[in-house]
């Protein structure tokens, strides 16, 4: 029986660390998410005919968030600004699925007016008679040295990422309660979890969203089936970077550069879907190296000053040359 007991210790406990190894050299998610993409709920089972609330959806994650929640046969709420555009992502979701006009509500809004937002809940409401899921997706980045950058981009950050992200939960969550389930998933960030340079700013408004929803999440542990969920990307292939304040509010950004070396937007959204429907309370998404750290962020902070500090060098190098900041770790900067 020992001699059992040593051979499978002797070969099945390195096999299991050789495939984990693979698992984090390869993979795109923390393991948690992993493992929920392979043996948990899928999306198509468990979305299907939810009611769920897109912010900011007429671009980027969120656009793709509209596409395949449609094909997941969930009922949308979308909304962000340009009217116009989140009109074209509604014929798009209604082509490409089997929803009917009546499924998709065209909710415009904007963040920043924080006394609409009320007003907003209500009509959503009205329209599907519950909401049960609230991604809250709407935000802006930003590319910037701090020493080049206004205060005054500092508190639209704030005032767009943070506050209006708070502003439309604290309308939302109280029907949640009200019906003891629902989900409120927001789209964070790694800048969320760790400093990144040239986006002081925005990584701040993220730490902020992550404390806050941390904390919220412990305040709702009466409502178990209430679900708090934040989503930690890396750098994913969006608008995103093209929209993102610079040294002042309105200067637009000078060159966004390739983004072909980013994660898709449509394995992003699929792992978050994934996620979502498995109740998964934080996921990690992101290739390598970008996934090592949130791992050294979260288990190693020392070494994780000593890789910030090389690669947010190589960062600002790259955004001083006119290439786009996260290709620094993969592309040598251009040398006058």
């Amino acid at each position: 029986m020992d001699c059992c007991v040593t051979f499978a210790l002797w070969y099945f406990v390195p096999l299991w660390i050789l495939i984990h190894l693979l698992c984090f050299i390869f993979g795109d998610a923390d393991f948690t998410l992993l493992w929920a993409s392979l043996v948990g709920h899928r999306p198509e089972d468990k979305l299907k005919e939810l009611v769920v609330w897109v912010t900011g959806a007429s671009s980027g994650i969120g656009e793709e968030l509209a596409y395949q929640l449609a094909k997941c046969g969930s009922r949308l709420i979308l909304s962000a600004r340009r009217e116009e555009e989140l009109n074209r992502v509604k014929h798009n979701c209604l082509e490409y699925s089997n929803l009917q006009a009546d499924d998709i509500l065209v909710l415009p809004l904007d963040l920043l007016e924080r006394a609409s937002h009320e007003e907003k809940t209500k009509s959503a409401i009205q329209h599907f008679g519950h909401i049960d899921i609230l991604i809250n997706n709407g935000g802006r980045s930003q590319r910037s040295l701090f020493l080049e950058t206004s205060v005054n981009v500092y508190q639209a950050l704030m005032e767009l990422n943070f506050l209006g992200t708070v502003s439309i939960t604290r309308h939302v969550l109280p029907h949640m309660i009200q019906r003891r389930t629902g989900s409120i998933v927001t789209v964070s960030s790694v800048a969320g979890l760790a400093g990144v340079p040239l986006a002081t700013g925005y990584s701040s408004s993220k730490h902020a969203l992550q404390g806050f929803f941390n904390s919220l999440r412990t305040e709702l542990t009466d409502y178990p089936k209430l679900l708090i969920s934040t989503v930690c990307p890396g750098p994913v292939q969006s608008n995103i970077v093209h929209n993102a304040f610079t040294e002042e509010i309105d200067k637009p950004l000078a060159a966004a550069g390739n983004q072909e070396h980013k994660m898709s937007t449509s394995r992003c959204v699929r792992l978050m879907l994934v996620g979502i429907a498995n109740g998964v309370k934080e996921m990690w998404i992101a290739q390598q190296p970008f996934l090592l750290f949130h791992y050294t962020w979260q288990y190693a902070p020392t070494f994780a000053w000593f890789i910030t500090n090389v690669l947010g060098k190589k960062r600002v190098q790259n955004f001083k040359a006119g290439l786009d900041a996260d290709s620094a770790y993969f592309t040598k900067p251009k040398t006058s």
